[in-house]
């Protein structure tokens, strides 16, 4: 039996509920198929992004700069504790309470919007038909007037550290440790390697981050870059860089990692190693050859900017297309082929789209760097503001860090965000705004900020860079 749909999604995560509710609040039948199943094997929504990725590492996040804040940032308060410990299996049933809220609100959003949710694995036969395998192995053939890819991503593997789960473990593994490692190591120093070693060496953890890259988080600004190394460091995380793993061996218990560096050869042993070298694009068993879908060597799908695939009625969104693997960009993209479908001429602007790493201090940036501008021979002028001399960020004894703008020099209009510390996240979504409706960074030095803010510090950059900071020097005055 064939049910037909005006839309069949496939995937669940943020790309692709959102396409899904989208396109049924603008009058399609609309079906999303999910395989997702929980560790006791309940059908759930939400994809990698709400079961074990962006959701689930913040709430972890979130414990464990609490306790480290506790054991650390108390007494200059005023405020004397005992001892602090931590229950790592009450954090994690915390985080999974937190998962399991989200995951059924996405159910409950689709029964609000009258989304027909499938469980199942599926499979793109034909170019207006979806096979759904049930996780009981039964068969059921969806055909369907356009077809909205969003299967997602999953981490990589590599040969010389291969997951097994309990000893060497994915970002998926580190979210689930019943007891904080003594030593563990973490191999890849972006986003999740850095998120992930935060976490456990807030509790305890030595932490050792084996990078094969020389350069440090090498698509941040510099100046930021430089300093969040600075303070990683400090706050306990050691980061080899040019370090490349060739090797491992699991042995009572211990896993001894071998990597080369510019002085040769190296060993080191863990209790726990964590691979976050990256993801790619799930698309194994998604694409019936016959349907003619085209994908790159590195397994992406095809798409043009409004996301529409090679075969007419079948669009891919989120972490199986190009771009940054990032869920508000899956949501984005969900959202503009949903309208497109509709008849709509809904663009989304790739040149701005935030990105945040959510350490503590938090990294956020938008827009070009000055290494990017300076590539392209582009004219600018920069200005930064410390939250070290920021009120709002002394008082909560939260000083690490800056905020960086960058505007083109005949024009003024902002090209590049970069913000190094508390609330970086949040602040950063203020200038992505008027980066947006193509503010200058006189625009944003004559807006009234209130005060005491961290924002305030956003403000004396815009200001900063033309010349007029307030509550600093100048580097450069302009009348």
């Amino acid at each position: 039996m064939t049910t037909q749909y005006d839309v069949v999604v496939i995937g669940s995560g943020p790309g692709g509920y959102v396409a899904a509710i989208r396109c049924a609040q603008l009058g399609f039948k609309t079906a999303c198929i999910e395989k997702w199943l929980t560790k006791d094997n309940k059908s759930v929504y939400g994809g990698t992004c709400l079961n074990v990725g962006c959701i689930p590492s913040k709430a972890l996040l979130d414990s464990s700069h609490k306790f480290f804040e506790a054991q650390q940032h108390l007494a200059v308060h005023g405020i004397t504790t005992g001892k602090v410990s931590m229950d790592v299996p009450a954090m994690i049933g915390r985080k999974d309470k937190i998962v399991q809220q989200l995951t059924q609100g996405v159910k409950g959003l689709f029964a609000g919007n009258k989304v027909e949710g499938i469980a199942g694995v599926g499979k793109v036969v034909a170019k207006d038909k979806v096979l759904v395998t049930g996780h009981d192995g039964k068969q059921q053939e969806l055909q369907a007037k356009h077809i909205i890819i969003a299967a997602g991503s999953v981490p990589i593997d590599i040969p010389p550290t291969p997951v097994d789960q309990e000893f060497i473990v994915d970002s998926s593994g580190a979210l689930d440790f019943q007891e904080v490692p003594k030593r563990l190591g973490v191999i890849g120093a972006g986003v999740i390697g850095l998120e992930l070693g935060s976490v456990w060496a807030r509790l305890g953890a030595e932490v050792t981050v084996l990078e094969a890259l020389e350069d440090f988080l090498p698509t941040v600004d510099k100046q930021l870059s430089k300093e969040a190394f600075k303070i990683f460091t400090q706050q306990g995380l050691k980061i080899l860089l040019g370090a490349r793993v060739i090797g491992s061996k699991i042995a009572q218990t211990v896993v001894t990692v071998e990597y080369t560096t510019k002085d040769g050869a190296q060993k080191i042993q863990f209790d726990k190693l964590i691979v976050a070298v990256g993801r790619r694009p799930y698309t194994k068993d998604l694409l019936d050859k016959n349907v003619g879908i085209e994908v790159d060597q590195r397994g992406f799908i095809k798409v043009d900017n409004q996301c529409a695939t090679n075969i007419p009625n079948i669009y891919a969104v989120g972490d199986v297309v190009r771009g940054p693997m990032l869920a508000h960009k899956g949501m984005e993209e969900g959202v503009m082929v949903a309208e497109r479908i509709a008849g709509k001429k809904t663009q989304v602007n790739y040149d701005l789209v935030p990105s945040v790493i959510y350490t503590h201090p938090e990294i956020a940036w938008v827009g070009k760097t000055e290494e990017q501008l300076k590539a392209d021979g582009i004219e600018y002028n920069a200005g930064t503001f410390p939250f070290a001399i920021n009120g709002r960020a002394m008082a909560a004894n939260d000083t690490d860090g800056m905020v960086k703008l960058i505007a083109d020099a005949k024009t003024d209009r902002i090209l590049g965000c970069h913000i190094l510390g508390a609330s970086a996240a949040d602040l950063l979504q203020q200038m992505a705004i008027a980066m947006e409706f193509s503010a200058s960074a006189e625009d944003v030095g004559l807006t009234m900020f209130s005060h005491p803010t961290l924002s305030e510090a956003v403000h004396e950059a815009a200001l900063a860079l033309n010349g007029h900071a307030i509550h600093m020097g100048n580097k450069k005055r302009r009348t």
